[in-house]
């Protein structure tokens, strides 16, 4: 389970997240939606140990990232922007990492064929299309095998045969029982995948619950956002 409590995020006179709390549990996918600059990479970032809390708590199964003895066998994680050494090879990128959480190298061979590059395992990320690219991130936060799964705008760069292979992904890590925290500001890509809905804005949860819930009454998420904060520039429209 993914805790959040009371979290705040400042960076110099600027409050990225304030007083931001929810749960992602087990068996569910949670969407964590909001327009760019909302406070959900911020809070991402604390999450996963890149920054600090200004104040609050983010924990994993009841602990701070730091305190995990091997985080990649607890939590998978995919930030936007994040990536490998464009000059080396897939294989090699992802056996350094298995390598750093004690994990074997058939382990890796499994997930590049798993992401669908095991043929092209062997070429340089450089060379890589932003869909190949982000396969291979996720292939990077699957190696663990982690009960918990944290990607940040996942389906960038992807095809629609891409979108479609993530969201079964997704449903089928959330339907074994774990848990997966799904960062986007695609609201219609996220309404398909997602059992529950936290949605950010300026730094504060608007609201949250399940996606039956907060689309209740209107006819999709988007209009559900824009009722919520008047803001017709809903993200993903």
């Amino acid at each position: 389970m993914i805790e959040i409590s009371r979290l705040s995020k400042r960076y110099g006179g600027r409050t990225a997240v304030d007083d931001v709390s929810f749960t992602a549990r087990p068996g569910r996918v949670t969407g964590f939606l909001g327009p760019n600059g909302a406070g959900k990479s911020s809070t991402l970032r604390v999450l996963l140990g890149l920054d600090a809390a200004t104040g609050g708590t983010a924990l994993i199964g009841g602990k701070r990232y730091r305190d995990l003895r091997c985080p990649l066998r607890t939590v998978g994680a995919l930030l936007d922007g994040a990536g490998p050494v464009p000059e080396r090879r897939a294989v090699d990128h992802l056996t350094w990492v298995a390598r750093s959480n004690g994990i074997g190298r058939s382990r890796v061979r499994e997930v590049l064929d798993v992401v669908g590059l095991g043929d092209v395992a062997r070429q340089r990320v450089k060379k890589y299309s932003l869909g190949m690219g982000q396969r291979l991130g996720i292939a990077a936060a699957l190696l663990g095998d982690p009960e918990v799964l944290v990607l940040d705008e996942p389906v960038n760069g992807l095809d629609p045969d891409g979108i479609r292979w993530i969201r079964r992904l997704l449903r089928d890590h959330a339907a074994s029982g774990r848990t997966v925290l799904l960062s986007s500001h695609l609201m219609t890509e996220t309404a398909g995948t997602a059992d529950d809905v936290v949605i950010i804005d300026r730094g504060r949860v608007v609201t949250q619950g399940s996606l039956a819930e907060i689309t209740a009454g209107h006819p999709s998420l988007e209009e559900a956002f824009f009722a919520l904060t008047g803001d017709r520039n809903a993200p993903g429209r």
